[in-house]
């Protein structure tokens, strides 16, 4: 089957891109990603995207980058203060929108999409859209559970040396994931705080225990050289005794 292959970036592409192809689906793929901001990460995806992609002789459209659409369809969501759900919802049907729009008029008869290898993505909710997607335009929705294939598609475009993101793509989630990276250190400083307390009564009493066997070590030193310096001193003694005795003797026997 001819199938267009929505892809959000190149290290999630490869999983999806093998498995798929090895199903004998026809694969061309699709970087239209109007949600990735600012325009220089968006140019950074795509060039890493393409490189991969020439190399592996696959075939890679782009959309149009517009940034204001993509506001006006879900960015506005969490700026007026709605959920993250329905923000993810409504990126994700302008993108597959577009991606089946044009699958629709350039012959394609299925859509996939890479964003069902990710295990941070509202999986559901794409699948969701993906369906919705594709049916006016008659498409096939190819949608299949890639998540299990995501430790090696990250294992495999690190040895690539691919450029791997950090957050999804839009402003909010960037924030998002800034301030998931900065709970889970404050959650392991806490956890570092806490395990310091409890090893500090344990490590207080090693360290009294130390201390005292290295009073009793400097005590036993100390009675040591004193018992030695008392057999030095009595040595001493009893050589001067015996010099003092033989001197006598001699002048006994000079008298």
């Amino acid at each position: 089957m001819k199938t267009l292959l929505h892809a959000c970036c190149g290290p999630c592409s490869l999983e999806p891109y093998k498995l798929l192809a090895a199903q004998g689906h026809d694969l061309t793929i699709a970087f239209m990603n109007s949600n990735i901001q600012p325009r220089a990460e968006y140019d950074h995806r795509l060039a890493t995207l393409r490189e991969w992609a020439d190399a592996s002789g696959i075939p890679v459209v782009e959309g149009v980058w517009d940034a204001c659409a993509w506001r006006a369809e879900a960015g506005h969501i969490t700026a007026e203060g709605g959920p993250r759900e329905d923000r993810c919802r409504h990126c994700y049907r302008l993108r597959l929108t577009e991606a089946a729009a044009w699958a629709a008029a350039h012959g394609f008869e299925g859509l996939s999409t890479t964003l069902a290898v990710s295990p941070y993505q509202l999986f559901d909710i794409c699948h969701e859209e993906l369906v919705a997607a594709c049916r006016p335009f008659g498409l096939v929705p190819v949608w299949q559970d890639f998540r299990p294939y995501y430790p090696e598609a990250t294992r495999e475009s690190r040895d690539l040396g691919m450029y791997r993101q950090n957050y999804c793509g839009c402003v909010y989630s960037k924030a998002e994931a800034e301030e998931e990276r900065a709970a889970r250190k404050r959650a392991r400083a806490a956890e570092r705080a806490r395990r310091e307390a409890e090893l500090a009564p344990l490590r207080a009493a090693e360290e009294a225990a130390r201390a005292q066997k290295k009073r009793e070590r400097a005590a036993y030193d100390a009675k040591q050289r004193a018992k030695k310096a008392a057999r030095k001193a009595a040595r001493a003694q009893l050589k001067a005794q015996a010099a003092a005795a033989a001197g006598a003797d001699g002048a006994a026997h000079a008298g």
